[in-house]
């Protein structure tokens, strides 16, 4: 098995959806594109990766939601070096079809007195969903690791909840650790990094927003 020396997980760039929410009353969020300031985040997350990356091969699985594939356009990196696959399961949850602003709003408030990870939305996905599909998704991961050519670096660009869905998933987080932490900002990305001892590191946290509690505590 030839495991990549780098897995890069990157959120997409401020989509429209991100600067003026009431555009989910008239566009579906998978079309939602990115804004200015969107395609500027994604260019300078590119001019990092480029550094990075220099002339290692990558595997690159893209959600299919078109703020992500511009996201990925703009990072700009070497045709000749990239294996660009679009990702279904790494899509954003699901928060149903066309969204009335203010039920959304209301759904929100509701998640964050119930839970991220279990509150479903109305005709939409749980962060337990969401969490099963990215689960389905490491094992394909896992399977093509077996290629002996395989690319010296994995690079998903994904959404925010579902990054740090992947990472829940990949090193075991409990469900509180999970909701205590925050989504990365528009275009920001984060590295699990092969260490020595064979094991995979983060290259820095999510940022905490509040202190974990275990469910297994009386009170």
């Amino acid at each position: 098995m030839v495991r990549p020396r780098r897995i890069v997980l990157v959120r997409h760039g401020e989509s429209e959806g991100n600067a003026d929410d009431s555009v989910y009353e008239r566009e579906p969020d998978h079309a939602l594109r990115l804004t200015p300031t969107g395609r500027e985040q994604a260019a300078a997350a590119g001019v990092r990766l480029r550094e990075l990356f220099g002339t290692e091969t990558i595997s690159a699985y893209v959600s299919p939601y078109r703020r992500t594939l511009q996201t990925f356009r703009e990072l700009r990196l070497d045709p000749t070096r990239v294996r660009m696959r679009e990702e279904p399961r790494l899509r954003e949850q699901d928060w149903g079809n066309w969204q009335d602003r203010n039920d959304v709003r209301l759904q929100k408030t509701y998640r964050d007195a119930y839970g991220h990870f279990f509150y479903r939305f109305a005709q939409g996905e749980s962060g337990a969903d969401v969490y099963d599909r990215v689960g389905s998704f490491l094992e394909s991961l896992y399977r093509s690791f077996e290629a002996p050519d395989h690319p010296r670096n994995v690079l998903l660009v994904t959404h925010g909840l579902t990054m740090r869905l992947f990472c829940m998933r990949w090193f075991h987080w409990s469900v509180a650790e999970f909701e205590a932490l925050s989504n990365p900002g528009n275009g920001e990305f984060r590295m699990l990094v092969l260490g020595p001892d064979g094991r995979y590191r983060m290259d820095r946290p999510f940022e905490r927003w509040t202190t974990p509690e275990p469910y297994d505590l009386d009170g």
